[in-house]
């Protein structure tokens, strides 16, 4: 079977989720056929897939298939502004998402259909932007066992490519939150890892996991953690010890520095030669090297010390590249 025909099957499945929780009272498998666009062997076929590789509840009373009660998510009316607020939720998780995700395509497009027409023919640039992202294979399966483990308080084992060794290594996992952040362009699950008898809240990036199981055994959640507290000092998804930055910004920048709340723990002050002082509280300081570095020579790193250094260092590797030393600097601002 070929990415696309994957990806297709995926949508398929989330559509039959769907039909079955819209319809309370059940709906046979010819109905099911009928909006879903396939053959009933399909469907029977689709069925037994959600029940045993899902691990979703159906139930099956003579012709009509539904979702045991209690486990069907609530239909939900949105006013014109809430569903206008919600399409700009989704455009900016499909801005900061490097994968193609056919479930936001879903959700997008119901969006659309409940919004009026001068709103929904702007869809489609949003719909086409989404299929043009990178598919990468078994992705649209590892959302959904990690979506299904996370709502429903089930483990999972997944076997994960480590950021530092590129290893795959196995962990079963209990997951506390799912979470999205534009630092890294990805989507990522946190939740109590366990692997050779060692245990610990970790950070998994779903595109790095190769392969996610949906296991039998429940978790509880978590007491005494608050997993936004923890967030709280993270520039994105990653927290430790916090390390106090400051920031000198130029007069060029402050203006629009100061428009925007970077983060919860920022201090900004005014600078007597029009510039300002930001100073942040982070869990780590790697998610926020980027975004220090897009400012250019208009932001200059004080502290922590060791921090500052390692900006020098990348200063002078970007001269070597580039051939540029200071003279050379000096000397064409003077032409």
């Amino acid at each position: 079977m070929g990415e696309r025909e994957r990806q297709s099957r995926s949508v398929r499945l989330a559509r039959m989720q769907h039909l079955l929780y819209v319809h309370p009272h059940g709906i046979t498998s010819g109905e099911l056929a009928r909006l879903s666009g396939v053959c009933q062997r399909t469907v029977q076929r689709d069925l037994r897939t959600l029940e045993a590789e899902f691990g979703i509840p159906l139930t099956q009373d003579k012709r009509r298939y539904g979702i045991l009660a209690g486990y069907k998510l609530a239909p939900v009316g949105f006013t014109l502004f809430e569903a206008a607020a919600l399409f700009l939720v989704a455009r900016l998780v499909l801005h900061q998402t490097d994968e193609f995700n056919p479930h936001m395509l879903e959700a997008i497009t119901k969006i659309a259909a409940v919004l009026p027409p001068s709103i929904s023919s702007r869809f489609p640039s949003s719909i086409q932007g989404l299929t043009d992202k990178p598919i990468r294979e078994g992705y649209a399966e590892i959302f959904e066992r990690v979506a299904l483990a996370w709502s429903s308080n089930r483990k999972l084992r997944v076997h994960y490519y480590s950021y530092r060794s590129g290893d795959v290594k196995e962990w079963v996992l209990s997951p506390y939150l799912v979470e999205t952040t534009g630092t890294g362009y990805s989507n990522y699950v946190i939740g109590n890892a366990e692997r050779e008898g060692k245990s610990g809240i970790r950070t998994f990036k779903l595109s790095r996991i190769a392969e996610a199981e949906l296991l039998q055994d429940t978790f509880a959640d978590p007491e005494g953690i608050d997993l936004d507290q923890w967030l709280h000092s993270a520039w994105g998804v990653m927290w430790g010890d916090e390390v106090e930055v400051k920031l000198r910004f130029s007069a060029a920048v402050t203006r629009r520095v100061k428009e925007s709340t970077w983060h919860s723990s920022q201090v900004i002050e005014d600078l007597p030669d029009g510039g300002c002082l930001v100073t942040v509280r982070v869990g780590s300081t790697m998610e926020i090297t980027p975004w220090i570095r897009g400012w250019g020579p208009d932001v200059e790193v004080l502290e922590p010390e060791e921090f500052r250094a390692s900006f020098g260092t990348w200063a002078e590797t970007l001269h070597a590249m580039y051939g540029v030393g200071p003279e050379d600097t000096v000397r064409d601002q003077e032409q």
